[in-house]
């Protein structure tokens, strides 16, 4: 799977979801990705299509602590 198909899969199914719990859907689906061995650099590359996409992968790859500490 490569960022394409994470950003296009998560774009298909997020129209259908309850808005409510679109937040927690990204962190399951990014959870998942990374459980099936999606690398991380996928995910990363993955930004930019969607916010709450986006979100996800940052609190899943503890991106802020990194740029806390540069």
């Amino acid at each position: 799977m490569n960022e394409e198909h994470v950003s296009e899969v998560w774009m298909l199914f997020k129209q259908y979801m309850d808005k409510k719990q679109i937040e927690i859907a990204a962190e399951k689906y990014i959870d998942m990705l990374a459980d099936h061995g999606v690398d991380d650099v996928v995910l990363q590359d993955a930004m930019g299509m969607d916010a709450v996409l986006d979100d996800a992968i940052i609190y899943y790859l503890d991106l802020d602590a990194i740029d806390d500490e540069d």
